[in-house]
Parts: C-alpha cells; structure tokens; sequence
C-alpha cells in the first residue's frame, strides 16, 4: 500500500504524519514542527485539501 508524507502547507516541509491510500481525514488540524504553523487539512486518496491556515485558526479560539 502506498504511504505518503503530508506537507506543510506554509512551509512544504514534511510534517510528523503519513497518509495512507485508504486514509481519510476530515478537519485535522495539521501542526508543522519546522515552521509552528497549524493548518485545518481534509485527506482523501493521498489528495489533501487545506480547509483553513494557521492565522484563521488562532481566531477561533
């Protein structure tokens, strides 16, 4: 089964997470350890969509 690193969507570093083929994710929040960012992502067949980057996300709470 193919396995990919997810990236960072700031940054495009790798972050500590892998995906798989068959993963799905619905509004992860995505943290990046190079850059300190956190991105809410959705997976899908090794395809990730970034639902909202890390400024939004510090407005929420």
């Amino acid at each position: 089964m193919k396995q990919e690193w997810i990236l960072c969507p700031v940054c495009g570093n790798k972050t500590r997470d892998r995906i798989r083929e068959d993963t799905v994710l619905r509004n992860y929040p995505l943290y990046c350890p190079k850059c300190k960012h956190e991105s809410l992502v959705e997976a899908e067949g090794l395809k990730i969509n970034v639902v909202m980057m890390s400024d939004k996300l510090s407005n929420l709470h």
